[in-house]
């Protein structure tokens, strides 16, 4: 009796062929390489069996299988064809037949040889109609997994999925090209009950569909996004390049480039300079027209603008100093006597911390024009800062730079507006600040 011709439950004996991280399936021609000595040996063996082997599938990875190592269920598959490799290896092409128990593997001589029983293909099937519902709806599922699939799968592995309408051969045509891991696909060659396998193959086809849709919208997601952003590189860069050709100033459309040669010139502290050029890096890598590009080329000018490094040099000419008092107001004896106490200090002691003189009155008794005075007997430049009203801190601090419209606090602005470090400041209606729920500026002032 030939084995290819063995009824369900009879048994057979072939030469035995360990697989790893490979299933073969009834009806489904799969190559493979063959490499160990004894699998060489066993593919020898099988010219006096007509070209049949025992196709075994192993649970490791491990080179000298043993019985524990290998899964009870196996394929019986005839060899088409073997071609020799220049490394001593085979390619061999095999076509599954039939599924197998394995009932025992013995060794004679050199070759493996596994004793097995064939299993029925198809078990008791009483409910026609499910059958036909499940065939039906296994094929429309490999199909949708074929359109979602990345790897093309071959048109004949579609072809031949619906063509037929044997679940047996349909289960192993679609398992032979289902992308999942060895385990789950043993899983089919065990199951006997054909209703059981079909349920199986939907759920695992189903499974495989959600995660391949998912995998699908994440990477095409990912893919308009880098599509976004490269497309506005390349008009920045394009755009960059013909302001060039035609010479004009906005090859530099964030300003960026002017900042940062203004930036280099400039006499400021190495702190202050290592942080503006990080800010410089950040707008020239952010779009022209973008709410931040806007705010941040905002904070950089008023750094540059600063009057960094710029500083008058004191008059410290008590018989000037009075002399300027005296043309500019009449009267007023204590208050310009206490001035000029505070020139003969200064000529006696270069630094003086925190020099601050307070002048109270009501209004229009020359408090403002007598500090104007100070800064011209001084020589130094006069800054008014009327503090009436004011109930913000960020109008003292400065607002935080997230904001669109952010501007330093008022001191900093006075000190761009004069233009030199060292100018008289005039606090002016000290006395009219108020404070609310958006805080209070008198704290602010004093720090």
């Amino acid at each position: 009796m030939k084995l290819s011709r063995l009824r369900p439950d009879e048994k057979g004996e072939l030469p035995l062929i360990p697989l790893r991280e490979l299933v073969v399936f009834p009806h489904s021609v799969i190559p493979f390489f063959v490499g160990r000595k004894g699998s060489l040996n066993a593919l020898n063996a099988s010219a006096g069996s007509e070209r049949e082997v025992f196709l075994a599938f192993q649970k490791s990875s491990t080179e000298d299988p043993g019985p524990e190592d290998i899964y009870p269920v196996g394929t019986v598959a005839r060899v088409v064809q073997v071609l020799k490799l220049p490394d001593g290896n085979m390619r061999v092409l095999v076509e599954g037949r039939y599924r197998a128990n394995l009932k025992k593997i013995k060794q004679k001589k050199d070759v493996t040889w596994g004793i097995f029983k064939r299993l029925p293909p198809e078990g008791d099937i009483e409910n026609t109609g499910k059958l036909e519902a499940l065939i039906k709806t296994v094929k429309n599922d490999f199909k949708a997994y074929t359109k979602l699939h990345k790897k093309k799968l071959p048109k004949e592995a579609l072809a031949n999925v619906v063509k037929t309408d044997n679940p047996d051969k349909l289960v192993g045509n679609i398992c032979s090209v289902l992308e999942i891991e060895t385990e789950r696909k043993i899983k089919f060659l065990l199951e006997t009950d054909t209703l059981r396998r079909l349920e199986e193959l939907s759920v695992v086809l189903q499974m495989e569909n959600e995660l391949l849709g998912l995998q699908s919208n994440i990477s095409n997601r990912v893919k308009k996004r880098m599509e976004r952003s490269q497309k506005e590189y390349f008009l920045n860069e394009q755009l960059k390049e013909i302001h060039k050709e035609l010479g004009s100033e906005e090859a530099d459309p964030t300003g960026a480039g002017e900042l940062e040669r203004k930036l280099r010139e400039m006499d400021i502290v190495d702190e202050v300079k290592e942080k503006a050029l990080t800010e410089i890096k950040r707008l020239a890598r952010l779009q022209p027209m973008s709410p931040e590009s806007g705010v941040l080329r905002t904070y950089l000018e008023w750094i540059i603008d600063l009057p960094w490094g710029t500083r008058t040099r004191d008059r410290h000419d008590i018989a000037e100093a009075g002399r300027i008092l005296n043309a500019d107001h009449f009267g007023l004896d204590k208050p310009k006597e206490r001035i000029l106490d505070f020139i003969a200090v200064r000529q006696l002691k270069t630094k003086v911390k925190s020099p601050i003189l307070c002048f109270v009155g009501p209004p229009g008794t020359g408090k403002t024009s007598l500090g104007r005075s100070v800064a011209r007997a001084l020589d130094r430049k006069f800054v008014r800062i009327s503090l009436g009203g004011v109930r913000d801190e960020a109008e003292i601090r400065g607002h935080r730079k997230t904001y669109v419209g952010a501007l330093p606090g008022k001191i900093i602005q006075a000190l761009k507006r004069a233009g030199s470090i060292n100018p008289v400041f005039l606090l002016d209606e000290v006395d009219k600040m108020s404070n609310d729920y958006r805080g209070d500026p008198s704290s602010a002032l004093l720090e």
